[in-house]
């Protein structure tokens, strides 16, 4: 009676290792086209690493200027603005009339002038109209200019942070009628542009 069971125990296995053997090769076969139709890469490197942001870090244009007692004392000149306000914003010199081309602030008492953004200073001028200026360029093809200064601190190639003080506001010959104040204009990438559409604005900053 052992002898049979014994005999039934090795005819079940031999049963088992027929069938799996082939379930085996089977599933090797499956396994190994899979891998060849659909190639698994397998990463090794830090993923963190390589992260990218999507959004950019902005910055704010502060005004050019901290002084609380300091008003506009002449707008920009925009060609599609209305017709009483393009009236306030003409200069007249010796019978000639001419588009203001910045911004105009002014103020009975000196005021300091600061830089509206991180930038290199290219050029620091007097010139017999305009006074004195300077002219800061910024990242991202932006150029702040500023003019009828009375005292400039910086030079050209100094660079400068955002807020510092660059010089003090003053007169000039060309808009007398507005006696101390800051004449200020902006360019982006070129273009002439009216200040107002970035002053206190944020923006998108990219090296240049």
């Amino acid at each position: 009676m052992r002898k049979v069971k014994l005999r039934v125990g090795y005819l079940m296995i031999f049963i088992g290792l027929f069938l799996l053997i082939p379930a085996l090769v089977i599933t090797t076969i499956v396994r190994t086209n899979l891998e060849k139709e659909y190639p698994i890469e397998i990463v090794d490197e830090d993923i963190e690493n390589h992260t990218i942001p999507v959004i950019n870090p902005t910055t704010k244009i502060i005004l050019p200027y901290t002084s609380t007692d300091v008003k506009v004392g002449k707008e920009y000149y925009d060609y599609k603005g209305e017709e009483k306000k393009q009236e306030n914003a003409i200069t007249q010199y010796e019978n000639t009339y001419l588009q203001n081309t910045g911004i105009d602030y002014v103020s009975e008492n000196k005021f300091d002038v600061i830089s509206i953004l991180e930038g290199t200073v290219i050029q620091v001028k007097e010139d017999d109209l305009l006074g004195k200026t300077i002219e800061i360029e910024h990242q991202d093809g932006y150029i702040s200019i500023y003019q009828s200064l009375g005292e400039v601190t910086v030079k050209k190639g100094d660079i400068v942070n955002q807020g510092q003080i660059i010089g003090s506001s003053g007169t000039n010959e060309l808009e007398k009628s507005l006696g101390n104040h800051l004449h200020f204009e902006m360019y982006d990438k070129g273009r002439m542009v009216d200040p107002n559409q970035y002053l206190n604005k944020e923006v998108s900053l990219k090296k240049n």
